[in-house]
């Protein structure tokens, strides 16, 4: 704002306050200044020195601030509970509630000039829209609300950061997620005074893609990293996140006892907060656990607990994260012997995960439809399915799932007598396998100072 524009608001409000307590300007103005001066200063024609904006101020019964930017009083401390008003509905699964009293809350921070509350809530907005997997939006959201504290310090921006790289994440883009997470992860280490829980959350979100590009043993880095960090973070929401990551990280290296026990931290510390989103990723992890494990039935009742929490009555439509566990319980149903039922599950699916929405489970679910269709005798239609995965699965980056593909690719190829082809798509499997991840990816972020 310039400075004329600043006297010119400043001069209106000095005169509309001083109309509504039915003060002259002799009254408002003395015994320090003139009527004169106060008719000046409601024109816009000078700005109020430091000494007179107190005495109108205290004349007018504001605060110096309200008077200069028009800010009630207080709204700073106002907005920042509604804010948490607002988390709490999200937190309780309600994500179309809370993002109305977040864009509310956006545009009265952004009327008032209130660059960090406005941001707070943008991102809020974009946690919103992650949970109704409209990705595009949430990373929208994320992106402005990092524009505006562009010149804040780093840690500020972390949570739209992070929200940003889940987004680009759950779009299928996984490595420049990684790389978003990375270079801020570098940066706070470079700085000489990384704040903990900016590191945190920063090194419990690249867990999920790092073991999706099969980038495995950065990812137990990252989390070894974390857990040392914990001791330092009071957030117990963030806590909780991180041993759900944890968990990924043990699961992945078949470490299953200690992957079940960290989650049931997380289940806890959720349960005690009332996150339902992030309470329903716990039971996901332990549905898979389980089906892992081969206890199905105990899969499938964690599955579908899950997937109550994350469309309970409050929610009137699916989310992406729902979506994604019914890739996992339509496995489940399929190994149950209730193949129909999987196939049908997969069929409904299929529509809503595509290559910017859901894409590794996307090619979950067009490898399990292969498998299906082989078990039925139907190799064009295993092939087919087969090469969508593939297509998915590369497109992403997800190495982690593409040697197996591969393998039953190659496999159906060989059977059919197609061998060169197969020894193709074999060649490609073994690429895969070959030093997971490095071969992807950029040099690992540096080690926190100690």
């Amino acid at each position: 704002m310039n400075e004329t524009m600043d006297r010119a608001g400043l001069g209106r409000r000095v005169l509309a306050l001083r109309t509504e307590r039915g003060l002259t300007q002799r009254a408002l103005a003395e015994p320090d200044y003139t009527a004169a001066y106060v008719s000046t200063v409601e024109s816009g024609k000078v700005r109020p020195s430091e000494a007179a904006l107190r005495h109108l101020a205290a004349r007018l019964g504001v605060s110096v601030e309200q008077l200069v930017t028009g800010r009630p009083a207080h709204l700073a401390t106002e907005l920042g509970l509604r804010l948490a008003e607002a988390h709490q509905r999200l937190c309780a699964g309600d994500p179309a509630q809370a993002a109305a009293h977040y864009a509310e809350l956006a545009a009265e921070a952004a009327r008032y000039e209130l660059v960090e509350q406005r941001a707070a809530a943008l991102v809020g907005l974009g946690d919103c829209a992650l949970d109704t997997g409209e990705l595009d939006q949430a990373i929208e959201h994320f992106q402005v609300a990092e524009e505006l504290l562009r010149t804040a310090p780093l840690p500020q921006r972390v949570p739209a950061l992070r929200g940003r790289a889940v987004a680009h994440l759950l779009a299928g883009d996984l490595r420049y997620s990684c790389y978003l997470l990375e270079s801020a992860i570098d940066q706070l280490n470079a700085s000489g005074l990384p704040d903990p829980q900016a590191l945190l959350l920063l090194y419990s979100a690249v867990i999920a893609p790092y073991l999706d590009l099969g980038a495995h043993r950065r990812a137990a880095q990252a989390a070894e990293l974390a857990l040392a960090l914990a001791p330092q973070v009071a957030d117990a929401a963030l806590v909780a996140r991180l041993h759900r990551g944890v968990a990924r990280t043990l699961l992945a290296e078949g470490r299953a006892a200690e992957a079940d026990a960290s989650l049931a931290k997380a289940q806890e510390l959720y349960q005690q907060l009332q996150i339902r989103t992030e309470l329903a990723h716990c039971h996901w992890m332990r549905g898979y656990l389980r089906a892992q494990d081969g206890d199905l039935p105990a899969a499938e009742r964690e599955l579908r607990t899950a997937r109550e929490l994350l469309s309970g009555p409050q929610s009137d439509r699916a989310t992406l994260y729902t979506q994604q566990i019914d890739v996992e319980l339509a496995d489940v149903l399929h190994r149950s012997g209730r193949t129909e039922q999987a196939s049908a599950l997969l069929a409904d699916l299929l529509d809503s995960l595509h290559p910017g929405r859901g894409a590794v489970h996307a090619g979950a679910a067009h490898r399990l439809l292969g498998r299906i269709a082989e078990e039925h005798g139907d190799p064009v239609a295993a092939e087919t399915h087969y090469r969508a995965a593939l297509e998915l699965l590369q497109g992403a980056g997800a190495v982690a799932d593409l040697a197996d593909l591969c393998r039953l690719l190659g496999d159906l190829l060989r059977r059919a007598g197609r061998v060169v082809e197969a020894l193709d798509v074999y060649r490609g499997g073994l690429g895969h396998q070959a030093a997971p991840g490095t071969t992807t990816l950029g040099p690992a972020p540096a080690v926190p100072p100690s």
